[in-house]
Formats: C-alpha cells, structure tokens, sequence
C-alpha cells in the first residue's frame, strides 16, 4: 500500500495543525524540515494561534500561516490535514478542513476522525526509549514516507540582531513556580556574567512577568516574537528556566543552560544545541548559583 506521501500529488497542500505553544511550535520545525527537503513541491500551511505565528514567519518550509479558523483551513483547500495537536479544537479544525487525507497520532482522543492514524514514535523508530518531543513529530514524517535520516536542529528565521556586543539573554520566568528558579539566584549569575565573563545580561520578560526584582539589569518586555528572535540570534549565551524561549535560542544554536528542576528534560529539553541541562529530584530552588556558574563556564562562553 502507498504511504501518504506517494498518494500525494506534485503541489498538494498540506495544512499542519500546531495550535500552540511557543516550544511546541519551535519543536515542530525539524519535522517541517524534513518534509520540506523531501517534497519541494508540496505546500505547507501552518495552523497556529497568532501570538505564535511568528515562529514560522519567513521559514523556507512554511509557505502559508493560517489562523486557527475552521473557515479558514477550508478555503485554503489542503489535500491533507496533519493533526500535531491533538485538542478538540484542533480535531475540529481537522475534521472540518475539508482534506481527503486527516492524519494524526492514533493515541489522540478522538482519533476516530482520521482517515490516517500515526503510530507512536517508538513503534517507528523501532525503539522503546522515551524520546524526544522534536522526534516525536519528525517520527511522523518518516512514517507518511520521509526516508529515515538525523532529525535536524529546529530551524527559525530572523532578522538581522538589534543589539551588538556581546550579550547573555537570561529568561527567569516560567509557566508555573515549581518550574521557576529563585529570581536572587538569576541576579546573581547575571552579575557573575557581567563582573567576569564580560557579557552584558539581558532579561527577557512576558506581558505577565513582573520584572522589578531585575531592574538593575536591562529588562526586554513583552517584545514581539520576532524581536525575540533576532535578540536570541545575536546571543553568546542563554540561561534560563525550562520554557519556550529555550528551544528558541537552541533553534539557533546558541549555547545554553537550562534549570529544569524535578521536571524531566527527556521530553524537552533543548534540541541540538550545546548546553548543559540542570535537574534535581527536589524543588528547582535546590539547584545552587555555583552550579549554574560552573555549567555556564564549561561552555566557555566570553565577550
């Protein structure tokens, strides 16, 4: 039987659903990739909310951004609807694109709807560890007919760097307090990078992040995602705890040290980039500022 991509033909449409959220979203671009460099002639749209948009903006992969509008997907007319999501919304989307082909990962709830059903990674990559979110999705790619190869980086496009020098970015804010470090213990390491390793610290904050405990430092709010990019781009170094902004400075191979805490970085931790990963079996405050310097200065990162 033809695998989904032999059923496809020259210049089909393929609308990948990836709603959310910025890791997420970043992590889906090595599976892009692959598809992409395999298939030339196949556009690709992304389905992605817009405060997230622009981590496909001017990608080679990405021909279209769409909004996550049933209506939308539909008018686009993609022969296929690729499901990276897994939410009722997003099988909505799917359900509702109008493709011939809806695929997605068969342990999906409702994955009834899918004319398609993808195997868990391991079952195509024929092994039973725990893998990797970036491999989790390119697992699909090989599956609908990709050749198997290295799964690539996650590949971002940005703007030339709006700051020169050379800079640390520094992200202390997390989803939730068991993910976030002690904000003393960031001023500290940002005053270690600053006093020794001659890299100027800047913060990175969210429209939600309250920033003061870093006032003394310069603070980046609540900048467009595309800024962000080019910031992160421009980067000797990033620190900070495990969230979105970390697989966007691995996207571009900027070295990094990332505090997960009890959290297991087996999922997602930064992809193809070097860095150090810091865990514990405890809370995240029992990782030391000694331990965070000395990762940083393994790397080592100078002005």
């Amino acid at each position: 039987m033809a695998n989904l991509l032999e059923r496809l033909p020259s210049g089909s449409r393929i609308g990948v659903i990836r709603l959310r959220s910025l890791g997420d979203c970043v992590l889906t671009t090595p599976a892009l990739a692959l598809l992409k460099a395999y298939r030339p002639d196949l556009r690709i749209g992304v389905v992605v909310e817009d405060r997230f948009g622009a981590v496909f903006e001017d990608s080679p992969q990405v021909n279209d951004i769409l909004p996550p509008s049933a209506r939308a997907l539909a008018k686009w007319k993609p022969q296929m609807a690729l499901n990276f999501h897994g939410g009722s919304r997003s099988m909505w989307l799917t359900a509702t694109s109008g493709a011939q082909i809806k695929a997605g990962f068969a342990h999906h709830a409702y994955s009834f709807l899918y004319t398609d059903k993808i195997p868990r990674a391991q079952e195509i990559l024929g092994d039973a560890r725990r893998v990797h979110t970036a491999e989790h999705l390119a697992s699909a790619m090989f599956w609908m007919g990709v050749p198997r190869t290295e799964i690539p980086r996650a590949q971002l496009a940005a703007a030339r760097a709006l700051q020169a020098g050379a800079y640390a970015v520094i992200h202390p804010f997390a989803s939730t307090p068991h993910k976030t470090w002690p904000a003393e213990r960031f001023r500290a390491v940002a005053e270690h990078l600053r006093d020794k390793a001659g890299l100027m610290p800047i913060f990175l904050a969210g429209p939600d992040d309250d920033p003061s405990a870093f006032a003394s430092f310069r603070v980046i709010r609540n900048a467009p995602l595309g800024e962000v990019k080019s910031l992160m781009a421009g980067a000797q170094l990033f620190i900070g705890n495990d969230s979105g902004p970390a697989h966007i400075a691995a996207a571009f191979g900027v070295p990094v040290v990332v505090l997960f805490g009890p959290s297991d970085p087996v999922n997602w931790a930064p992809w193809r980039t070097e860095g150090h990963v810091l865990t514990t079996s405890e809370a995240i405050g029992c990782i030391a500022v000694e331990e965070v310097i000395a990762a940083a200065e393994a790397l080592r990162v100078r002005a």
